[in-house]
């Protein structure tokens, strides 16, 4: 696959197709958004979902696999040998684990008699966190890279015979100039924590009305009242036993949730191994054993949460363990936010507010994309207003700046 005379693209079959020292150079440089983009300053900060090493766990352990539906389709762009672009891509043949739903866009179209599947997934597997999704090389002319890499990419969906292209979690630039070469815009949400400066949990506390002030000291008390402690994990300290009851808890929840859990074993192994100080381990202790946790990763000024499990049920633990030491682990290390995944109005009253998250998908068949462009158009607005709505009745006193 070629695009320019100076500029060659390729689909890879796998991430250690790609040199780690390719992949991370790509994706340190791509974490500096355009200045015209300063909203995005959050984004600027290392993010250790673009890592080399986070992928190849993911695709090592067979969680992301062409046996789960994951199959890897990384695009490169090179100049000569040197490795100028990537875009982290997957061939797939379902819409699981992506938390960006096009389902109804599959049966819709199955329906008139198309098939929506194989479609190439830009994204990080399992990963809801926004990020740069066309990682470019410093040095690099980031426009013409970006260029090619989209045109890449629609000449890869047409080869696959694929039905779609979705880059999923973009950062608000890359999701404009996507649309300026033909791709849909969809916005979603999520609910974000914001650090204004805090010096401590009571000063945060401090920022909320009276009301959300009490509730939340009473979880956080009623929370391990039962003899139950909470401990940090990061760096060597999170042992393969750790890792076991983690994923006793990854396993009892997520089945519950989910049907079947995305992540195996191995993927936690690792990550242990070749990240541990990217992670932090939240974990809950009683009677001597671990009975829940939540792991989060550490960005340069983000705290990614993840996903949490239990192996006992007790009153607003999932609320201390995901959210409460998000907050109090970010206040201490001076992080700017906490990302808290997917989804749950249920966090606005803990003081995560909504944040608007950004998808660019091409459509091949104009007639199924006439339709999902109208769709989009309307959910877009309410989208909107269902941000500012839920923005104002957000648990702040109205003197305070949340953000």
């Amino acid at each position: 696959m070629t695009q320019a005379p100076d500029i060659t693209l390729e689909a890879v079959g796998s991430v250690g197709a790609i040199a780690a020292a390719d992949w991370d150079a790509c994706a340190r440089a791509a974490l500096t958004p355009p200045a015209a983009c300063a909203s995005e300053a959050a984004a600027a900060a290392y993010n250790p979902f673009l890592s080399h090493a986070f992928f190849s766990a993911l695709e090592q352990s067979k969680s992301a696999s062409p046996r789960t539906g994951w199959g890897p389709r990384h695009l490169v762009a090179k100049q000569g040998d040197r490795v100028i672009g990537i875009v982290p891509c997957y061939l797939k043949s379902h819409s699981q684990g992506e938390y960006v739903f096009d389902r109804g866009w599959a049966d819709a179209y199955e329906r008139a008699g198309g098939n929506y599947y194989p479609k190439l997934q830009v994204s990080v597997p399992f990963t809801p966190a926004t990020g740069p999704r066309l990682l470019i090389r410093e040095g690099e002319d980031s426009a013409t890279v970006a260029a090619a890499l989209t045109t890449g990419l629609t000449a890869l969906c047409q080869m696959s015979e694929a039905s779609s292209v979705h880059v999923t979690f973009a950062r608000e630039s890359e999701w404009r100039f996507l649309a300026e070469q033909g791709f849909l815009q969809r916005t979603d949400q999520q609910f974000h924590w914001h650090n204004a400066g805090y010096a401590s949990f009571d000063d945060f506390l401090g920022s909320l009305n009276s009301r959300h002030r009490k509730a939340i000291k009473r979880e956080r008390r009623d929370a391990v009242a039962n003899g139950i402690t909470i401990h940090h994990l990061t760096g060597a300290d999170i042992t393969e036993d750790a890792w076991d009851a983690f994923f006793e808890f990854y396993m009892e929840t997520g089945s519950r949730k989910w049907g079947r859990p995305y992540l195996t074993r191995e993927f936690y192994s690792l990550i242990g191994q070749s990240m541990s100080q990217d992670v932090l381990l939240v974990m809950a202790k009683r009677d001597g054993r671990w009975i829940a946790g939540a792991i989060n990763f550490i960005g340069g000024d983000t705290l990614f949460g993840r996903h949490w499990g239990a192996v006992e049920q007790h009153p607003f633990l999932h609320f201390e363990v995901c959210y409460y030491q998000a907050i109090d682990f970010a206040i201490s290390r001076g992080l700017k936010v906490v990302e808290a995944g997917a989804q749950g109005e249920h966090k606005i009253a803990r003081g995560y507010l909504p944040q608007t998250t950004y998808s660019a998908h091409y459509i091949a068949d104009p007639a199924l994309r006439r339709a999902i462009a109208d769709y989009l158009k309307r959910e877009r607005m309410y989208v909107d207003e269902m941000g500012r709505e839920l923005t104002e009745a957000g648990p702040f006193r109205k003197d305070a700046d949340p953000a």
